[in-house]
């Protein structure tokens, strides 16, 4: 579990990831909970993850354009796949909500190291601009 300190301190990128990482963690372990036939902890596990897809959709910047509807039609048909593997203990329904928020949260995690890079870049050529600027004025 992250501190409110740590949690703080992530960026609305981060957060996100850390809620595609929760999520998988909630569904595995509803999965293994219901091959257990414990339901009431996957009950509160497909909960969870629901209430994390939730938070993902109200999340999203609809300012963005199509990817962002595109995003909202995808969490809202996982979180209804949820409710019927939720409903009927079905742990392959679980697996193919997993396939795809795994596909999402790898994208995401690529998109987040490349934007990471980039702005290294633009700081190096900052710093070199800044440079020859001061050869030339000493």
């Amino acid at each position: 579990m992250i501190s409110n300190e740590a949690l703080h301190k992530k960026t609305a990128q981060e957060i996100t990831a850390l809620l595609y990482e929760a999520c998988l963690d909630h569904l595995e372990e509803a999965k293994m909970a219901i091959n257990e036939l414990n339901h009431t902890v996957a009950n509160e596990k497909l909960q969870k993850s629901s209430d994390i897809l939730y938070r993902l959709g109200a999340g999203l910047n609809y300012e963005a354009g199509i990817v962002a509807d595109q995003l909202d039609s995808l969490y809202n048909y996982l979180a209804d796949r949820i409710v019927q593997a939720n409903y009927k203990k079905d742990p392959a329904i679980i697996d193919e909500v997993v396939n795809h928020i795994s596909i999402i949260y790898a994208a995401w995690s690529d998109a987040m190291k490349k934007n990471v890079d980039q702005e290294q870049k633009m700081l190096k050529l900052k710093k070199n601009a800044y440079e020859k600027n001061q050869m030339f004025e000493h």
